[in-house]
């Protein structure tokens, strides 16, 4: 399997970047450890929210911080909420983030999202205006599209905002996946008491 990182992924390099952030590596050589780490060590990926989506999730080898937290009365003046949007064509959705005053713990997971070429192919032929995703050689099989640092290995519910905007349609940054009524209650459960890390 041939595994590449998309130009939506990039974010999560940058410093300033709301989540997930590794700047202890580049994204190339990030790459490189990814397809080296599957393909070795015949690293099990498992079903994500959709067909096309797959999820890997490794140990952490990156200077990578947990990217979410528990919400508690000791940490909730560092709450912060506005409309974000992750590219410059996407509306502008509400969130919640921590700004915190200390550097968060390392995470001792990294859970990385896949998407299929197919997929990838289809929202870029969607979104041209947004630029090219990658390279797209023909033995890519699949482009991470996110990076989320954990301390379990278990998957944490996408995000309201995140299932929200895939229903709106590709055309709006999303992945055409319709809104499941009950797994959306699910994540507000989960979010209405967890925030991400900025």
């Amino acid at each position: 399997m041939n595994i590449k990182i998309t130009k939506f992924a990039l974010r999560h390099f940058d410093k300033n970047f709301i989540g997930t952030k590794i700047l202890s590596t580049t994204p190339i050589e990030f790459e490189k450890w990814i397809n080296k780490h599957y393909n070795e060590y015949n690293v099990n990926i498992i079903d994500g929210y959709a067909p096309f989506c797959k999820i890997l999730i490794t140990e952490n080898i990156t200077d990578a911080k947990i990217g979410s937290m528990n919400i508690t009365l000791e940490n909730y003046q560092y709450l912060r909420s506005g409309y974000l949007s992750r590219t410059e064509n996407e509306l502008p959705v509400f969130t919640r983030w921590f700004e915190l005053p200390i550097p968060a713990p390392k995470s001792n997971y990294l859970m990385i999202v896949l998407y299929d070429r197919k997929q990838l192919l289809e929202e870029f032929e969607t979104n041209k205006k947004d630029g090219d995703i990658f390279e797209l050689e023909e033995d890519v099989d699949y482009g991470i599209v996110a990076i989320l640092g954990k301390n379990g290995n278990l998957e944490e519910p996408m995000k309201p905002e995140t299932m929200i905007r895939n229903a709106l349609g590709i055309e709006e940054g999303g992945s055409g996946v319709k809104l499941d009524r009950e797994k959306y209650l699910k994540s507000v459960e989960y979010w209405s008491n967890n925030a991400t890390i900025r």
